[in-house]
């Protein structure tokens, strides 16, 4: 069960595949709303802290889009794949962990059991939203598809999902995807 202390008025989780956009469209809304009103949680920050202290690695340049953090992406997913078979919410529930702000954009949603696992616990609270680019804008992105890595569940759980509460379009037309922000920004401040 979620913690009690700072519960949020709204939880959206985005989801996509790599390169999609994912943390652009998640800073965007935060730049918008503010960083008092919105917290950005990442599910993939407390899988990497771990994953470091383990296997004695940078947890700071896994953070970071390097070749450092490709290096391990496989054997990370593997790793974080086994802890979530012994306990589906371990990530979930560390990355809420003192978190204080009313609006939370888990901005690296990537399995139904992370979706499950909000929606249990914050209920109308939680909503979802999936970022969308073609292959040409991800490419143009530094996107290469990886054996292992794009066809694994942390790309491919969420890809038979069809009711998001949103779907937000990041192909490269700036005013198009200005107006999805906007409209999603007047939900998130219709709710507090």
């Amino acid at each position: 069960m979620a913690p009690q202390a700072g519960a949020p008025r709204l939880v959206l989780l985005l989801s996509g595949k790599r390169k999609s956009g994912k943390d652009f469209v998640a800073e965007a809304l935060r730049s918008r709303l503010g960083a008092d009103v919105c917290a950005v949680l990442r599910l993939s920050g407390p899988l990497k802290e771990q994953y470091a202290r383990e296997h004695g690695l940078d947890f700071e340049r896994l953070l970071d889009a390097s070749t450092y953090k490709e290096a391990y992406r496989r054997d990370m997913i593997r790793w974080g794949e086994e802890k979530r078979q012994a306990d589906p919410g371990f990530f979930c529930r560390k990355v809420v962990e003192g978190i204080s702000q009313p609006v939370w954009l888990v901005s690296d949603t990537r399995r139904v059991s992370d979706i499950q696992w909000f929606r249990e616990a914050y209920g109308a609270l939680t909503r979802t939203v999936r970022v969308v680019a073609p292959e040409q804008s991800r490419r143009q992105r530094g996107w290469v598809f990886t054996p292992g890595v794009d066809d694994a569940e942390s790309e491919c759980g969420l890809d038979d999902l069809e009711d998001f509460d949103w779907v937000v379009e990041n192909h490269g037309d700036a005013g198009r995807l200005e107006e999805q922000l906007q409209s999603l920004v007047a939900f998130v401040r219709s709710r507090l």
